[in-house]
Parts: structure tokens; sequence; C-alpha cells
């Protein structure tokens, strides 16, 4: 069975959002510092996590102009409100990759002055690849639209899984990416500033900071095989579906620099995360019987998340008990 997959956007659309996102890496990269070596401070990371977010929504707004003229206003509510819930789930479950970056950054003991320009190259090639695995789950829902199904059980499943093993902390000695590059790589023992290779006595090796790029890349794969199904239980626009995964991935960097240095007072978000994994899993899985509306989904997303993040504030995560200390 096949299912009819459809988009209001036009190639000029398609092809001005492109622009829009090179002319920001772009701007990142040249004009504001992302060509030099610097620690980003609490200061800067809030201000491009504010206007990461005011981009987002100034582009809901576009939209639901464009739209409200083009083709009527239920269609500009319907679209605008699946662009924002869309955006809230893959920020929401983009913050799971936060947490990645800290254990990542923490074991290789990489500089932060030095974190920033792998994190750039890390979006360039996240974004690269989420094209590609949206353009792979469009045409599937559009062959096989019993798909949506199995994207549903998986969500579950992979949300379930999510809260048993919250708590587990992964071990990148045991990484069989980084075990495979140790192996078939010259790797030199220290860093060499935000290179990635270097050629010592006409050899070249590999330095740690291509490890660190390697294992980000790696870890964006992983968790888009999750957010790429979640965003199908709003939207089979592929539009809507790559606009927000790309505002999200794009304001990711700044929210790392923001929140890193307080990973652990998030200690109850994954359990969250979890939580709306298994909601929108289970949505899909109820299409059959229930369409649930665009906005009672946005709303409980949204209530999942403020809800993780106030107990996580409130609630102390509790300290392991060193052995030999007294019960």
């Amino acid at each position: 069975m096949n299912a009819t997959v459809e988009s209001f956007a036009t190639g000029p659309m398609w092809a001005g959002f492109v622009v829009f996102v090179l002319a920001m890496l772009a701007l990142d990269l040249f004009v504001f510092g992302g060509r030099k070596a610097h620690r980003v401070d609490v200061k800067e990371a809030l201000a491009w996590v504010i206007a990461w977010v005011c981009l987002a929504l100034a582009f809901a707004g576009l939209l639901w102009w464009y739209l409200n003229d083009s083709h009527g206003a239920e269609v500009a509510r319907t679209k605008t409100l699946e662009f924002l819930a869309g955006y809230l789930i893959e920020q929401s479950l983009s913050v799971d990759n936060m947490f990645v970056f800290v254990m990542i950054f923490t074991y290789f003991a990489v500089p932060p002055e030095l974190q920033r320009r792998v994190l750039l190259y890390g979006v360039l090639g996240a974004i690269v690849m989420r094209a590609g695995m949206i353009l792979a789950g469009v045409w599937l829902v559009q062959q096989f639209a019993w798909i949506l199904y199995v994207f549903g059980a998986f969500l579950v499943i992979t949300g379930i899984k999510m809260l048993i093993f919250a708590e587990a902390e992964p071990d990148l000695e045991k990484n069989p990416l980084l075990r495979w590059l140790r192996r078939h790589l010259r790797i030199t023992p220290d860093f060499h500033g935000e290179k990635f290779f270097v050629r010592q006595n006409g050899i070249l090796w590999a330095t740690p900071m291509f490890l660190v790029l390697a294992l980000i890349e790696a870890s964006d794969v992983v968790f888009a095989v999750d957010s790429i199904p979640a965003i199908f239980a709003v939207t089979t626009d592929p539009f809507i579906v790559f606009t927000s995964n790309i505002f999200a991935i794009m304001g990711l960097r700044a929210l790392y620099f923001l929140l890193a240095d307080m990973a652990d007072r998030f200690h109850l978000l994954k359990y969250g995360l979890a939580i709306v994994l298994v909601f929108i899993g289970g949505k899909m899985l109820a299409m059959p019987w229930f369409h649930m509306p665009i906005q009672w989904s946005l709303s409980i997303v949204a209530g999942i998340i403020v809800v993780s993040v106030a107990a996580s504030l409130m609630l102390s995560k509790p300290q392991p008990v060193a052995a030999g200390d007294d019960a």
C-alpha cells in the first residue's frame, strides 16, 4: 500500500532555505569567530541559543503568512503547528546529543577552546546525513504506508530501553568505531590545535581531534534513527521534516555550550525524552483508531519536557556511595 506524500513547498522555497542555512554557517565560520579557536562563554552561547529560537519562530511566522495567503487559513494553521511540533520534538530529542558530546569531550580531554570548531564540522556532517535520511524516510512512507507503524513500534521499544538504561554510562573504550580507528590509523598522542590530520616526517597522522569528530558524527547517525521517525508522527511533509530538523541541529551547538557545565543538573531529562519517544510511538500505532490534533501533541511533548527539567532542577542527583563509607 502506498501513501501520498505531498508538500506545499516549491523549488525556490527549498533553494531559499538551503541558501539561508549555508549563509548562517558562513557567518559563523568567517564572521563570528568560527575560524579562531576560542572558549565559548555563557553569554555568547546564550545569545546564539536565543538567536536560533527566534529564527525558528520567525520562520514559523513566515510560513503561516505565506500559506495563509496562498492556501488559506486552515492549511496555514495546520502546517505552522506541524513545524512547531516537529521543531520541539527534534530540539528535545537532540538534547540527548548534548550528554554524548559532554562524554566525548571529557573522555578525550578536549580543551574548551578547541570544541567550537569540531562541533561546527559536526553540524555540517549532520545536515548532509539528515537530508539523506529524511529523503529515504519520505520515500519509504510514500512507497509503504505501513512503515509508519514500524516506526511507531521502534520508537516505543527505544523509549522503553531508554527508561531501563537511563542511568547506564557508555564505555567509550569499548566503542567499536573507536577501536577500529585506533587499529587502522596512525594517531598522534597530543592535539595539534584544531587540525584533524598532520604530516610528521612525510607521514600522514590523524590527531585525537579526528577521533572526536568521527564519534560525534556517529552519534548523530544513532540519534537521527530515533528523531527522524519521531517527526513522522506529526507530519510527512518533507519540507516541514527537513526545516524543523535543521533548525534543531543548528541550535544544538549553542545549547551544548550553554548547558554543558550543568549537564548533571538535568539528570531526569533522559527519562522525559524516553517518555516522549514512547508517547510519539504510541501515537503512531494508534493512528487507525485515534487521530490526535497537532496542538495536543505539541502541548503534551512540551509538558513532558518542562516537567522533567523542573524535576531535575528541584531534585538533586543522588551521589554514589564510595566503598568503605558507613551505611
